[in-house]
Order: structure tokens, then sequence, then C-alpha cells
């Protein structure tokens, strides 16, 4: 029975303790420990060491000696109880706050204005979304992961409490402090975002402050500036401002910071600021709210509080009370705890001793405000304190995953608010010629790249309207990038009256997608949307918020946001139209797909081997995963002269992928609309080689190198002078005449009949003895000659219509020379053996050269986002950008093995991995891969169980071709190699 009833005392004791620690957010589970330690250093305090608590003085780490004296000062000599940290640097901050530590008897509690990140304070910290920009969100849970980050970040900086969230209801769009750091108007996505920020930063470590109470999101002027006013009734108040406070308080708000408001409803004194109510700090929030946590006064440096003065009943003024420590003491005394950055420290603490000695301050109050000081200080661990840590500090502060999480804030945050006919997601980029225009006063240059990805996008400036309407004329579809500074929350963000009239006249004559990089206030302006198209909301310039909204546009990422705050008479908050994905491709970080980053970046030293090893001047490199590009770079120069730094915009002869990038397709589809079977015979598709030893061939055999056909015929060899070894003048011009219009080079003009010529070469061409896996370029010169008979139309015509056009390959083309600058194209050889100069901008294939840089297995220059386009399409068996090109079972029927059993790898024109031990992969992907190799260094491969796209464009052949060191030193599949290994999940 004893027993029983000790057992029976402890569980009570237990349920008690578990009671007051839902009561009081600051007590630990640890309750006796920590009473002990706040009453054993409470009763070793002195009366001023005791109120020295109860002040936290503002400190900058950018100040300089002076400054860190005068703090340290007040440390030693007024002992206040904490620091809150303003402008600096994380090192200089964390150095400046071992030393003030070190000099405390008691260790400070630390605050700090971090609502979007310590950026909020600090350089060479992270930024996180603004709130509203987070309010636009419908998954709570990243909310609560990006409290969670802050917190640790607060944490890792010594910092224990972070003053945010900031939960002010934002119902006014001219409310000049609070704006874009409120998750809006509506009530309950207020309270719930600012939950789950409250939940995730207090799970880090760091404490909480939710403000600005009693609710600071309906006013007009500037607390820091002058004392607003809120005209609400108290039921209003009670039921909307108060209403996130209640259920944070509920759910273990660690604090609250009281803000300098007139709040004539419940302050019954004119021009008496809240946080100097009694009626408003203890009556409603401690009383009525039942908080138990830390009560924080805003600023007391603030106009807000500093400029009260009291009035006489007839209004005028009667008596300043900024002097002398008067305001201090009136906010203790409202129910305070903490006087947060006094204008006058020494004085305010000997104003509260004088009041102490008066018996104004009790005994029993001041241990109520200290003892909660002391109990947070527990909760945080200073009765273990330890100094910060310098190393790594940096780095810790500005994570990978702080990126991670970035990215898929904005990605869920982008809202749609107009979305007139479906225009968006943009589609059939075939009939679209899209222009971009940039309005606003800052960068919108990474919104400009990140379209050209997707699609071909013209920017259009001009000085004058007129000007810009006129070079409109060519487009149908105009991209407005409205985009303003993202320097911090509260930089303008409205329409200048010039940049309303240029929307209003380019929406009225064209297409317009108008999206806007800054706070949903700014459509507040717009006096008409009907001739606006679509209205996309993207909240902020930051460059991830371009590429995430570019992404948007094109459907690589659904559209998920709702606007967390009314804007104009057009847009009512909740507004948001959602869509999914296009499967086109997306681009962002490894991790978000399963790829480790650093193991992922190690393909940058063997990428540099390769350049500086002169086995090719330059490379392009692309890798995606799952649809996603993860790795996209650029190495050397387009030649060893480094005059031009390969660029992702330039294309490259990519060789033979023009097999599985031109011909291969069109087949492909042909084959599945029943024009023609792999068991056809090439007597059947071409009634010419009926009477030839190729009549029995059929599509299948051909495709998979599996059908006798010679390798290579060197056709130009037989067009040289036999003495000079130049091109001949019987077959060749030196300018385009009658007759000779085949344009090798543009010195170089071949005779028209010889393409005939070529054609009966190869009919009349030997077989070889043996049947067994010989690679051939022939069968592409018969099978171009086949489709461009079909459909009598060129196969370059073929390609962009079908394909290239509707992908977005905008960078895919036969003879570049006609598209594109010479800047922009990669040389690949100087010849010395048939056109006598740089081959540049023409085909590098002698053969392809002889049919005008259009071959069906060479001619394709491209870049290395294009190519991935075309793989990740064959990828998705057939399917990319919301349209479908192919049937999955006609993908699976041309990557598949019909002649393994006889040591032939191929599929039907895709190349395949090895059967033994050589081979064209790196022999560690799986035997659903398919890809194929360039002769100038190209290489494209997919995979379809770890769903991974790998590009490799290069010129390897600059200057000369000589030795494939590409190919001897294994370049391009010791990188396929690292991109296994760096996969994670």
């Amino acid at each position: 029975m004893r027993y029983l009833a000790l057992i029976l005392i402890f569980s009570c004791l237990q349920f008690s303790f578990a009671q007051d620690y839902a009561k009081n957010p600051l007590q630990t589970k640890d309750s006796i420990q920590q009473k002990k330690w706040v009453d054993d250093l409470f009763n070793s305090l002195s009366i001023e060491e005791r109120i020295g608590q109860l002040f936290m003085v503002q400190v900058f780490s950018d100040k300089g000696k002076a400054h860190e004296s005068e703090i340290a000062k007040l440390i030693t000599e007024q002992h206040i109880g904490g620091l809150i940290y303003s402008n600096g640097g994380p090192v200089r901050q964390a150095k400046l706050n071992n030393t003030l530590q070190a000099a405390s008897k008691i260790p400070l509690l630390i605050g700090m204005d971090a609502e979007w990140g310590l950026s909020m304070r600090l350089d060479s910290t992270y930024a996180f979304p603004w709130n509203m920009t987070l309010g636009a969100i419908t998954d709570n849970d990243l909310v609560e992961q990006t409290g969670r980050q802050i917190g640790e970040h607060c944490k890792r900086l010594g910092v224990h409490f972070n003053f945010a969230p900031a939960v002010d209801i934002n119902t006014n769009p001219k409310n000049p402090i609070i704006g874009n750091r409120s998750f809006g108007e509506d009530r309950d996505n207020v309270t719930e975002k600012g939950l789950a920020f409250m939940k995730g930063m207090q799970s880090a470590g760091t404490l909480a402050n939710a403000k600005h109470f009693p609710g600071h999101g309906d006013t007009e002027e500037d607390s820091h500036l002058k004392l607003p006013t809120i005209n609400f009734s108290a039921e209003r108040i009670d039921s909307v401002e108060l209403y996130p406070y209640r259920k944070l308080i509920k759910q273990g708000l660690a604090s609250v910071m009281v803000a300098h408001l007139n709040v004539p409803s419940l302050e019954k004194r004119r021009g008496f600021p809240s946080s100097l109510s009694k009626h408003i700090v203890t009556d409603i929030l401690k009383e009525q709210l039942g908080f138990n946590g830390l009560i924080f006064t805003d600023a007391l440096t603030m106009k807000g509080a500093a400029d009260y003065v009291e009035k006489g009943v007839d209004g005028t003024r009667t008596k300043s009370i900024v002097q002398g420590g008067e305001i201090d003491l009136m906010a203790f005394l409202a129910g305070n705890d903490v006087m947060l950055m006094s204008e006058d420290p020494e004085k305010g603490i000997a104003k509260f001793v004088e009041a102490y000695n008066n018996g104004v301050i009790t005994e029993e109050r001041l241990a109520h405000s200290v003892k909660k000081i002391l109990m947070a200080k527990y909760k945080v661990g200073l009765n273990n304190y330890s100094p910060i840590g310098i190393y790594d500090l940096e780095k810790d502060l500005n994570r990978l995953k702080d990126d991670l999480l970035y990215e898929e804030l904005i990605e869920n945050a982008i809202t749609v608010v107009k979305n007139s006919n479906s225009l968006l997601p943009l589609r059939d980029l075939q009939t679209k010629k899209i222009a971009y225009v940039s309005l606003g006063d800052d960068e919108g240059s990474a919104f400009l790249e990140e379209l050209k990805k997707y699609a071909k996008v013209h920017e259009i400036r001009a000085d004058k309207l007129d000007e810009i309407i006129e070079k409109l004329h060519n487009y149908n579809t105009v991209v407005i990038g409205f985009h303003k500074s993202n320097a911090n929350p509260w930089k303008s963000f409205k329409f200048s009256q010039k940049e309303m009239a240029w929307l209003y006249e380019i929406a009225r004559t064209n297409t317009v997608v108008l999206d806007v990089f800054a706070r949903p206030y700014a459509l507040d302006d717009l006096l008409s949307i009907d001739n606006i198209e679509s209205i996309v909301m993207s909240y902020q310039n930051s460059e991830i918020s371009q590429e995430k909204s570019a992404q948007l546009l094109f459907g690589a990422i659904p559209a998920k946001g709702k606007l967390p705050v009314s804007t104009g008479e057009y847009f009512p908050v909740g507004t948001g139209e959602t869509y999914n994905a296009l499967l086109n491709l997306s681009y962002g970080l490894p991790e978000r797909v399963g790829m480790d980053s650093k193991l992922l970046s190690r393909i940058d030293s063997i990428a540099n081997l390769a350049v500086d090893g002169k086995m090719t001047p330059g490379i392009q490199l692309l890798v995606a995963r799952k649809g996603k590009v993860i790795y996209n770079k650029n190495f050397g120069y387009h030649t060893y002269e480094k005059k031009n730094k390969v660029d992702f915009n330039d294309v490259y002869d990519v060789a033979s992928l023009t097999k599985i990038l031109a011909t291969l397709p069109v087949l492909m589809e042909l084959e599945e609309k029943g024009a023609l079977s792999l068991d056809d015979k090439l007597s059947k598709l071409m009634p010419e080689y009926k009477n030839t030893n190729k009549k029995n061939i059929t599509l299948k055999k051909m495709l998979s190198h599996y059908a006798r056909l010679k390798p290579w015929v060197p056709f130009y060899y037989a067009t040289l002078d036999t003495v000079t070894k130049k091109p001949d003048p019987k077959y060749y011009r030196a300018t385009r005449t009658k007759g000779f219009d085949v344009e090798v080079t543009n010195t170089l003009f071949m005779r028209n009949d010889y393409k005939d010529s070529i054609q009966k070469i190869i009919r009349d061409s030997e077989l070889l003895s043996t049947l067994r896996y010989r690679y051939s370029d022939l069968p592409y010169y018969i099978l171009k000659n086949y489709l461009e008979g079909f459909y009598d139309k060129p196969l370059s015509e073929i390609t962009e219509d079908r394909f290239y056009k509707p992908l977005g390959a905008n960078y895919t083309t036969y003879n570049p020379r006609n598209k594109f600058s010479l800047k922009d194209i990669v040389p690949t050889e100087i010849d010395d053996y048939y056109r006598y100069k740089k081959v540049h901008g023409y085909v590098h294939d002698m053969g392809a050269a002889m049919q005008g840089g259009v071959g069906g297995h060479a001619g394709v220059f491209s870049n290395a986002n294009d190519v991935a386009k075309i793989m990740q399409m064959y990828l998705q068996k057939g399917f990319y950008g919301g349209k479908r090109y192919l049937k999955s079972e006609t993908i699976d029927k041309f990557n598949h093995c019909y002649y393994c059993e006889s040591d032939n790898r191929r599929g039907i024109g895709f190349d395949k991995p090895q059967l033994g031990e050589a081979g064209p992969t790196c022999g560690c992907l799986s035997m659903t891969s398919f890809g194929h190799s360039g002769f100038t260094g190209t290489y494209a491969w997919a995979d379809p169980e770890e769903e991974i796209v790998y590009v490799f464009l290069a010129n390897r052949t600059y200057p000369q071709a000589g030795k494939n060191l590409l190919l001897r030193e294994n370049i391009r599949t010791e990188i396929q190699r690292l991109i296994y290994e760096a996969i994670i999940d």
C-alpha cells in the first residue's frame, strides 16, 4: 500500500507538471530541475540584477569597437538580460556574441528579427520567401518546414528568440509596414500558416514570437514613424485579429510582441499606445487569452511609443513622458515582461529601481517577469551555455537543403489568377511566335533565359510605345514580365502610369500573358483586365522565382498557388486556377529527384580533364532525371584559340545522333500508322531496289545494322581531282550556278545530279560476305530518300514540322547558318582533304554535305537542352509537353534487341548497352536503356529504369579529327558512371 501511495503521488505530480507544461510554453519537460535552476539563480540576484534581466538592447555587429564597448558596459554595469541583434554579418555577430556572453554574469537571451531568415538583418545568410509568398501555398507542411529551417539557422548562430511569425491579417493593401510580411488577409489561412511556422521553428529549438499584438494588419501608417490607429470594434478584433493568437497560444506559442497601436475600442484613453495599455496586455492577452509565455514590447525606440505624450481632456498636449525611462516603466506595469530596445536602458533601469523602492513595482510582479525570462533561458539551454562555433558557420547558414526548400516553396506559391481560354500552359508551340517585354525597374534576364529553354522567345525593346507595338506585329503571344526589386518586402511594387499605358495598349492588340514578380497588390491599379488573357502572380523577383514561373508558363511544373489577399476588384482572396504539368522538362536541384549534388559535381573534373587535355575544345553536358534537368553545364571554348566560351545556346554538329533525332522518329511515326512495317523489304519500300542485291533486306535488319551493308562509302573521294586531290571542277563550282545548287560550303557547290549518283552507288554496292553486326551509315542514306519521297519534302522540313517545332526544339535544325549567327555555331574541323577550309556552320560529315547538309545519318545541329527534350520524349514512351508524338508500344518495339542471340546489341535504330564487357556505355545501366553516339564526340543516352537522360555534346574533331581521345580515355562513359554513382534514391 505504501508503494502504491507513492506511485499515486508521483503520478499526480507528473500530471500536475504536464498540466503546467501545457499552460506554460516556457516550461521544460524536466520542470523540477528547471524550477530549481530558476529559483536558485533568481535568489542569488540583487534587485538591480533582477531588473536588468527585463531589458533587451539592440546590438550591431557592423558598428565597430565603440559600439561594442557601450554594449559591454550595459552588460557589466546594468546587468541587462538580453540582446537583439540587428545589421551585420554572421561571423562578426558570432564572435561579438561570444565576447558579450563571456562578459555577462548570467547568460544573455538572444533575439533577432528573422521573419524570412537571418538575411532580414545579416549579410551572407539565407533569405526564404516572404510570408505573403508562403500564404499562397496550400501545403502547410512546407510552411512548417520553412519555420524549422529558419529555426535551425537561428540556433546555429546562438539566437534563442526569432521575432516571427508576423500573424497580422493584412486587410489593408495600403499598409506600409506589414504587407509582404503577412501571410495574407484570410484569418484562417494566416492562422494555419502562423501555426505551422511556429511549430516548425520551435521544433528546431528556437522560440517563436507572434506579432504584432493585437493586430497591425489594417493600418495605413508605420508605427516606426507614428502611432497608427485601428478603428475596428472590439468584437471584430476578437473574432479576426486575435484569432491567430488564440490558436497559437493553445499550441504552445513561446512569446508575443505587443505593437504600438492606437486601438480606441480596446483602450479608452485617446492616442494611448497598446504596448502601454494594461487592459490590452494584461486583461486581454494574459487573462482573456490565457497567455503565460514571454511578452515583449515592440521596439521602444519606435515613434509609436517613443513620441507618446499624454493629452488633456480638450485634446491638447499636456505632458511629454519620453524622458527618464517612463515609457519603459509604463510598458512593464501594463504587463510586458521584456522591454525591447529601450531608448535609454540605464535611465530605464534606474526608473525601475526607484519604482521598486517606492512600492510601485511589487516583489511579486518583478519575480513574475524575471522568473519567466529565466525559464526561457533554461528552455533554450543557457543553463549549459557554450560559445558559438565559428568553423563553417556561413556554410551552415546557406545549405543545400535551404535551396531545395526555397525551390519547392516557389513552385507551390506561383498563382495563375486569370487564364482565359486555357491559354496556359502554353502548348502547340509550332503555332506560337512569342515575344517578351520587360516592365518594372528590376532585372528579368533569368526569366527570359528560362523561357528560351522551352520555345523561341525574342525580347522586344523600344523607347516609345508605338515602336513596341510595331515590333510586336510579328508575334502572336506576348509575355510581359513585371519585375520589381526583391531586396526586401517593403520595396515599391506599383506600376508606373507609363507602364500601365503600355500594358493596356499591348494587351489591346496582342494575346498577352502578364507575369507579376511583385506583391499581389500590384494588380490593384488595373482598371481593366479584359484584354489580358492570362495573369500570373509570381510574388518575388528572385532568380528561382523567375525560373520557376517560366517553367510554369510552359507546363513543366503544375500551377498550385492561391492568392493570399484580394487584389483589385477582379481577384478575391483564394483566387487561383490550377493545372497539371504537361510532362516536359523542368529544371531544378539533383536532390529533388534522388541524386546527390556533391557526387554529381565530380563530373566537372572529368569534363575539365577532357578540355584541358585537348580531347575537345569544349563541351555541353546535361543530365536529367525523372523529367527534371539537374545538371546543365558548359566547359571550354568553341576552339583552342579560346575566343568564344561555350554557351547554353550554342549549337553543335551532333553527327550520327541525327539517326535517332531525325530519321528514326519519322520512321517510327510511319510504322505505327501502318505506312510501313519493320518486316518490309527494301524492294517493297523502294521499287528501285527490286533488282538489286539488297531487295530482300528488311527494315528491321537494316536498322539493326545486321544487313551486310558496307559501313561507309567515301562518296566525296570520287569527286576529287585525281592529281590535286581538290574538288574536281567537273562536279563543283565556287559559286551557285545553274545545275550546281547543292551547297557543300559557301564557296563550294556540287552538281545537282550527283545526289542521284550517291543513291546509285549505294544500290550497286557489294554486300559484306558474312552476316554479322556491322555498323553502317548506308541505311540512313536509303531511308532519307524514302522519307523525302513519301512526304514530298526535304527531311529537314519533315522533322521540323512534325517534331522539332511542336517540341519547342528551336535550336535543332539542319543547315544552322540559315538560322543562327556563326558565333552561336561551334565549328567542327579545319578540313584539308575535301572542303579545304574551316567547317563552320556546315555539316562535318562529307556524305551529308554532298546532300546539301541534310542527311539521314548526319547533318543535324542542336544544343544539349534540345537533344534532352527528344530523348525525354522517348523516355516518356512518346509523350512530351502535353502531346503524344508516338505510341508507347512503338517505342518498345524499336527499343528492342532482336538479334542479341547473334551477338548484336542493337535495337531498331537505337544503340543498346554492351552484351559483354566493352561497349558504348559504362556497363552500369539497365539493358532497357538506349541511345547513340556521334563522330564529332556527341553522345545521348536514356534509361527508362532510372529515368535518366544524359547528353554530351563536343567538337572533338576540331581542328583535326585524328585520334578519338574522348573514346580512348572513356570520357563519356566515365561521366556516365559518375551519374549512376550519384543516385541516392
